[in-house]
């Protein structure tokens, strides 16, 4: 399993970036996909995710803004966001589980076993 972000970058407040993540050694639409960030010194949060069944789900902090998607063609999770803030500044990750969470655990990064490196995004007001 392998997962590879990219996407990410610089973006003034009120923007908009689009996040992929390129997944190889399995297929998206049979895992539970989901995107995490991150802030030196701080947790990971979960900010978005999509099941097998193509439920999603979304942080309070970005329900609105940001849209979880796949392209089962291109085996491609991405992350649609808009009306970007500066405290959207963060790593950005995507992770990857065989199991279907219940909604509960579907934001919880411990309840994902596959991850990416990770790609930056920072919002300049």
């Amino acid at each position: 399993v392998q997962l590879v972000e990219s996407g990410g970058g610089s973006a003034q407040s009120g923007g908009s970036l689009r996040l992929s993540c390129i997944s190889s050694g399995f297929t998206v639409s049979t895992y539970v996909m989901g995107w995490f960030r991150q802030v030196p010194g701080e947790g990971r949060e979960g900010i978005a995710a999509i099941d097998s069944d193509g439920v999603t789900f979304y942080s309070d902090s970005v329900k609105g803004r940001f849209t979880i998607s796949e392209d089962h063609a291109k085996n491609t999770l991405y992350l649609q966001m808009n009306d970007l803030r500066s405290e959207d500044t963060a790593m950005y990750y995507c992770a990857a589980d065989t199991r279907k969470p219940h909604k509960s655990w579907s934001l919880v990064p411990g309840f994902f076993g596959y991850w990416g490196q990770g790609i930056q995004v920072t919002v300049s007001s």
